[in-house]
């Protein structure tokens, strides 16, 4: 799944192109990828017509201000590309891709196309209003803008007794952290994935916050991290180069770029999580 470096990588690459261009056409090939939203009409009817005055993020979800920046937006569209989702940024005349289940043209004749073969993905168009009432109004702060401090952390992770791993996958503690950058963050700090989130100490917390930061920053250097099936591509159809520079995520059997120890992977909660068990205690 795309996580923050992935999705903020992609905002960075779409930016220039989408803010301030008028939405001209929104078509929507798979019905699926609107089961958000309320009436699927609107999706379409609150788009076009309408000026994209902002494109933002929080956590795993690209989000652009529609209307009237003055007076805040009218809806907020809301783009998730779940499991195998990626944007492609394209001109009229080109091929369209398998699995392209959403696109929007702008009056910048460049189209926003959302590519998602497994549908996990989806796109909303929603008021203020509607999206404090989803989901989305529980996200916790955002892991790259407004990440806690070690000491508010620490607070939000005493008593918990479930494993550190799972509880960095909590998108309500912290948005936007996922499955291999929660590996790469504890792989950092040296700290079990295995560990009740309560039993960590106010050093590690601190070295746990500085491992989030730098697992972060060195993903969006790299443009994020396309795996082996290249469900993630940046808009342009390049790969994000990260994962040849992942310390943990994937290691299974490798050395520990730290101790030599052989890495392990285990299943928490259902979720693959790889580790050394020779410096992560």
């Amino acid at each position: 799944m795309p996580e923050l470096p992935e999705v903020e990588s992609t905002r960075r690459a779409l930016v220039a192109d989408v803010e301030g261009q008028r939405i001209l056409t929104v078509a929507v090939a798979r019905p699926r990828m609107v089961r958000r939203q309320e009436n699927p009409a609107d999706f379409v009817t609150r788009l076009e017509g309408r000026t994209v005055s902002r494109l933002h993020r929080h956590g795993k979800f690209l989000m652009a201000d529609v209307g009237d920046d003055v007076d805040g937006p009218e809806f907020v569209w809301v783009t998730h590309l779940g499991m195998s989702g990626r944007i492609q940024l394209a001109s009229p005349e080109d091929v369209v891709v398998p699995h392209t289940n959403v696109t929007v043209r702008l009056a910048n004749d460049r189209e926003f196309r959302f590519i998602d073969p497994r549908t996990f993905g989806f796109v909303a168009a929603w008021t203020p209003e509607e999206l404090a009432d989803t989901s989305l109004g529980d996200l916790g702060p955002d892991a790259l803008t407004d990440l806690p401090s070690s000491r508010a952390l620490h607070r939000a992770l005493a008593g918990r007794a479930a494993p550190i791993k799972a509880l960095l996958l909590d998108q309500r503690i912290v948005a936007g952290v996922g499955n291999i950058y929660a590996d790469e963050s504890l792989h950092r700090a040296a700290v079990s994935p295995h560990r009740e989130g309560g039993s960590l100490a106010a050093a590690e917390v601190q070295a746990l916050r500085a491992g989030i930061k730098a697992s972060l920053a060195a993903g969006l250097k790299w443009g994020g991290t396309s795996l082996d099936d290249l469900a993630y591509l940046l808009p342009d159809g390049r790969t994000g180069d990260f994962a040849s520079r992942l310390r943990a995520y994937g290691r299974e059997g490798d050395r520990c770029p730290r101790c030599g120890t052989t890495m392990r992977r285990d299943v928490i909660r259902q979720r693959s999580s790889f580790w050394c068990p020779g410096c992560q205690h």
